[in-house]
């Protein structure tokens, strides 16, 4: 069961997200904040996060950044109601992070997720294709 580290704010965005995804076999932990979010990241490991950009006094993409150094290559998906997300494609180390748009609904969630991991898993090959 695929392991996803939840990071929003909203408790009640957080619970939507968390019910869409257990319903598709996904293990959630939820943070609400950036500190609860890196103190689970050192407790456990992860096969995917969700991360609002606009956190309660803290910058998303510094998050997804800490995070990556923690794990690099880890498939994110960044989320955000306030603006679009076209900024974060520019930032070499968050390239490849699946952006989603505030409401969305729960399919787009899903493509979003598989569009993460098939960046992650395209990353990869490029590394294991370089090394040889």
């Amino acid at each position: 069961m695929p392991r996803v580290l939840l990071v929003d704010d909203q408790a009640n965005v957080r619970t939507m997200i968390s019910i869409v995804l257990r319903i598709h076999q996904f293990e959630i932990v939820e943070a609400d904040s950036a500190a609860s979010a890196l103190k689970a990241f050192e407790q456990a490991s992860f096969d995917l996060a969700i991360v609002d950009i606009f956190l309660q006094g803290t910058n998303g993409s510094d998050l997804i950044a800490a995070l990556r150094a923690r794990a690099p290559g880890l498939p994110v998906v960044a989320i955000s109601g306030m603006t679009a997300l076209d900024f974060l494609p520019k930032t070499p180390e968050l390239s490849d992070v699946v952006c989603l748009q505030k409401p969305f609904r729960p399919p787009d969630l899903m493509r979003a997720i598989e569009a993460a991991q098939g960046s992650h898993r395209q990353s990869a090959d490029a590394v294991a294709a370089a090394a040889r």
